[in-house]
């Protein structure tokens, strides 16, 4: 019996699949999402899977079945249903210089447009956007999923320069405004990044989204299929954590339990 991949440094979904490699099953975090909410955010380090499981995203809204054949979603979920993806990544190049970024959002959208056969004449990258979700749910009948991979990273990049960097989230803040005005053409819309949601910023408005679930329901758990993957967070601050119950100390003379001055958690077997 031949050994699966470990899927080091994959972010792509079709790739993960279709090598067989090693693979945790998130896709009950999929239906969970799709079913409870319209706007998520994720902040997790680098490293932690958010670019795969977006991409899983990508693939799951696209209708691509096959790549799902013996996942949790694979039998609750109509695959007849299909949206049009807009992806937008910033995890490529650096963004020091502020009309690097305008560049940088130009050329995703006019990429987006040639691979739909779409052609819009604005000049700013918000209006270009709106149209393209616009035209986009007029040409295929459905509407559009967004997913945005390291929303923040064009301020991170310019943090030693702060006029850039303030030039920069004033960009994007006009951008993914768009989101909100575009509300009528929009399924689904998926951010992840690593700065704290509500310390860059940006708009105000997707912060009212729905909190991303950190676990899931008895009913959903099963045991994964083996490897990688981002388990997403709740956008709202998590409560503090009780104080633990302190152990009362053993009396002269008594055992310690396994190793000598170890305490268990309360309800825990020594």
């Amino acid at each position: 019996m031949s050994r699966r991949r470990l899927p080091i440094g994959i972010q792509t979904f079709r790739t993960l699949r279709e090598e067989d490699c090693y693979y945790v099953d998130k896709t009950a975090y999929v239906e969970r999402l799709v079913h409870e909410g319209k706007r998520y955010f994720l902040s997790r380090p680098r490293r932690f899977g958010k670019s795969l499981f977006l991409d899983t995203l990508k693939e799951f809204f696209e209708g691509n079945e096959a790549l799902f054949a013996g996942l949790y979603i694979h039998h609750r979920h109509d695959w007849s249903q299909r949206h049009p993806v807009v992806r937008l990544s910033f995890g490529r190049g650096t963004f020091q210089e502020p009309d690097l970024l305008e560049a940088n959002v130009m050329e995703q959208l006019a990429a987006i447009e040639r691979r739909a056969g779409l052609s819009t004449e604005y000049r700013t990258a918000p209006g270009r956007f709106a149209a393209v979700l616009e035209a986009l749910h007029d040409q295929t009948g459905q509407p559009v999923a967004v997913l945005v991979d390291e929303y923040d990273k064009p301020i991170l990049d310019t943090l030693e320069t702060p006029d850039t960097a303030r030039t920069n989230r004033d960009y994007l803040r006009g951008l993914y405004g768009s989101i909100k005005d575009s509300d009528a053409h929009v399924q689904f819309t998926f951010l992840t990044g690593i700065s704290k949601f509500s310390k860059v910023n940006l708009f105000s408005q997707l912060q009212r989204g729905a909190a991303v679930p950190d676990r899931l329901p008895d009913h959903h758990r099963r045991t994964p299929t083996r490897g990688q993957g981002a388990v997403p967070s709740r956008l709202s601050k998590p409560r503090s954590a009780p104080e633990p119950e302190r152990t009362p100390a053993a009396p002269p003379g008594a055992g310690c339990g396994p190793a000598d001055g170890q305490q268990h958690a309360p309800g825990a077997s020594a």
